[in-house]
């Protein structure tokens, strides 16, 4: 089952905690040779890859709050534990740990940090 949301600016998506939001490389479920892949065949399928769109915060651990001296004004700030991933990372995944979403007629996979297999960085991507 897949989510559809009709909001058309990507930018406004914020993603929580641990979580990367995937655009798959292969969405049709097409090979290389341009033959169409049946659902059964593409949900078989244990792990996929795809392109990082957006990145969670992180895991968040507690702060450290010093108690000795009570006239300081307490402020609770919540940090982070950064993820690996950047934006436009190529990543392999496992497909069984995702949650489909479908985002102006475009397939894209809310993926925990932690389902990533591995991480494939190219600085040199974008650049032409």
């Amino acid at each position: 089952m897949s989510l559809i949301i009709e909001e058309k600016d990507l930018e406004k998506i914020i993603m929580v905690g641990d979580r990367v939001l995937i655009k798959p490389k292969n969405p049709a479920g097409k090979t290389k040779t341009g033959l169409y892949l049946p659902p059964t065949v593409q949900e078989s399928e244990h792990v996929h890859s795809g392109y990082i769109v957006k990145v969670g915060p992180g895991y968040p651990i507690p702060a450290i709050s010093e108690d000795d001296e009570v006239w300081k004004e307490k402020k609770e700030e919540i940090k982070y534990v950064s993820l690996q991933t950047h934006i436009g990372d190529l990543v392999v995944y496992l497909n069984k740990n995702g949650w489909e979403l479908e985002f102006n007629n475009e397939k894209y996979i809310i993926m925990p940090h932690s389902a990533i297999l591995m991480i494939i960085r190219d600085e040199n991507l974008f650049e032409l």
